[in-house]
């Protein structure tokens, strides 16, 4: 019985131990899926919370892009931040030591204020000067319904050797471009509508004299300039006179072109009575027309202008009862370009004529001395215009050619060639009332009385041309490195040329250490200037 018994036995055991370990494996699992939920339901409560206390927090706002490219305008311009309005910032260092030039690069004899180092003595004048000049400009720039307005400023300041003196430096501050445009206007101080084509800045580092161009000083002015299509536009512009005004004068007044040719500061353009131009003050605005195209190969145009070069009144002194000669305008007309050509090179001409309008076709202040040891002199007188009582203004005329051609030899090597010619011419009439105030000694015809003496600076002696007319040029060439973008170093060797008025035998009164020569002749004289230049912004 126990044998037949055992079997079975066994295996309910078994079939006890399979349940066993089933009930085993159930309460494991069970036990794992509470502990999960667990998990899952104390994260969730977690993340609930988290998500309660976040919203009572402040929320992070997004960074802001303060720095925003402009590209409307092109390169360099950036959005003022919260606008629509575009600002470039630019301006530059510049360092330059000249020899035989001042005032920034004028060369000696070729003003009132250069004149004195023209007589090439001692006595507190300078071969070398310096200029440190520091410039900043905003351009800004935004769309309106009526088109881009645009407000430009440029200010600055120099340091620079004072004109006739031995050493030192005097500071200056300055500003010479500030304006408005809007709708086709431009107003406030602008370069010139007049003006085309000039080889300052690009070319040369030389202060031009052979042109009216003013790139330079700026010019008050009122213009409205209309866009025709295709890279044509037509500009009329009212300008302030100043700028362009070469004078106009009367021969009664005692040293009428200044002592020497109004070549001493002190002296010059002082009073009527002592060498001052007869013109009254800003009565009519210079009228300018302006058309031009501008295309991808460069620009060219042409302009004219209308002058007032009116006198005051007759004779010494300069008063209303002795009546005055008529109101007499001059004018001026240009014509002149630039070409780009292949590797960056360019090329570019400009030629001007005028009556009674010179200052648009030389500089203003063009009046020229130079010495030749104690041997000669050259000499040459700018004016709008002369006269004397009872005469009408005899308008002076001028022209003058004025060229540049720039070549890269590499992107950081270039070399510029450039020069100019000018000449003025007073017609008969003008050259009579003049040579009847020459010295007393003076040998040419006086058809106007009581002049003799009135410019005793000038003694005409026998042999002499009798002739106020002369010229001038400046040839030159300028050689720049950029080492690394926006640093410029170069070398600019400039010659300038005169052909004397009243060549030939004759007394130029004494001139400050200068004692008196006896003969006038053609002048030249070289300059050379060395710049170094730091561009502020790209």
């Amino acid at each position: 019985m126990r044998r037949s018994m055992a079997p079975t036995a066994h295996c309910h055991r078994n079939k006890l131990l399979s349940v066993l370990n089933k009930a085993s494996n159930w309460i494991q699992r069970a036990q794992m899926h509470r502990g999960k939920s667990l998990l899952l339901g104390t994260a969730s409560g977690l993340v609930a919370l988290a998500g309660a206390q976040a919203a009572d927090m402040p929320v992070k706002a997004q960074p802001v892009q303060y720095v925003k490219i402009c590209s409307l305008y092109g390169d360099g311009f950036y959005y003022i931040a919260g606008t629509d309005t575009c600002l470039k910032l630019g301006g530059y260092i510049r360092v330059q030591a000249e020899s035989n030039m001042g005032d920034g690069g004028v060369a000696i004899g070729t003003n009132p204020v250069e004149d004195g180092q023209g007589r090439f003595t001692r006595d507190l004048t300078n071969d070398i000067n310096y200029r440190v000049r520091g410039v900043t400009s905003w351009d800004v720039r935004q769309q309106t319904e009526y088109g881009m307005l645009r407000t430009y400023i440029r200010f600055g300041a120099e340091n620079t050797t004072p004109k006739n003196t031995g050493g030192g430096t005097q500071f200056s501050p300055f500003w010479d471009l500030a304006f408005m445009q809007f709708a086709g206007f431009t107003v406030g101080r602008a370069r010139s509508f007049f003006d085309l084509f000039t080889y300052y800045g690009a070319y040369t580092y030389t202060n031009v004299r052979v042109q009216g161009d003013t790139d330079i000083s700026g010019q008050n002015l009122w213009a409205y300039t209309a866009n025709l299509g295709n890279g044509f536009s037509a500009t009329l512009s009212l300008e302030d006179p100043t700028t362009h005004k070469s004078f106009t004068f009367d021969a009664t007044a005692p040293g009428f072109f200044g002592l020497n040719g109004g070549t001493i500061p002190d002296n010059a353009f002082t009073n009527n009575g002592g060498g001052v131009p007869a013109n009254f003050g800003f009565r009519v605005p210079d009228i300018v027309g302006n058309l031009r195209v501008d295309q991808a190969w460069g620009f060219a145009g042409v302009s004219v202008a209308l002058h007032d070069a009116s006198g005051a009144y007759y004779g010494t002194p300069n008063s209303t009862v002795n009546g005055h000669p008529a109101d007499k305008y001059g004018w001026a007309a240009a014509a002149g370009g630039q070409f780009n050509l292949a590797g960056g090179d360019t090329v570019g001409v400009n030629f001007a004529y005028g009556e009674g309008a010179t200052g648009f076709v030389v500089s203003q202040n063009a009046n020229l001395q130079l010495y030749n040891s104690n041997t000669s002199v050259g000499a040459g007188w700018v004016s709008d215009g002369i006269f004397t009582t009872g005469t009408h203004i005899e308008l002076t005329r001028a022209w003058s050619i004025a060229a540049g051609y720039q070549h890269f030899w590499t992107p950081r090597w270039r070399t510029s060639w450039y020069g100019g010619y000018a000449h003025l011419e007073y017609n008969s009439t003008a050259a009579g009332i003049i040579n009847s105030s020459l010295a007393e000694r003076s040998v040419c015809a006086r058809p106007f009385a009581g002049l003799v003496g009135n410019f005793s600076a000038v003694t005409a002696l026998a042999g002499n041309s009798c002739s106020p007319n002369f010229s001038f040029y400046q040839i030159g060439s300028r050689t720049q490195w950029s080492p690394v973008s926006q640093l410029h170093i170069g070398l600019d060797v400039t010659y300038t040329g005169l052909n004397t008025a009243y060549k030939g035998a004759g007394i130029y009164a004494t001139n400050g250490s200068r004692p008196a020569v006896t003969l006038f002749d053609d002048q030249g004289v070289w300059s050379a200037s060395v710049r170094w230049q730091r561009d502020l912004y790209p």
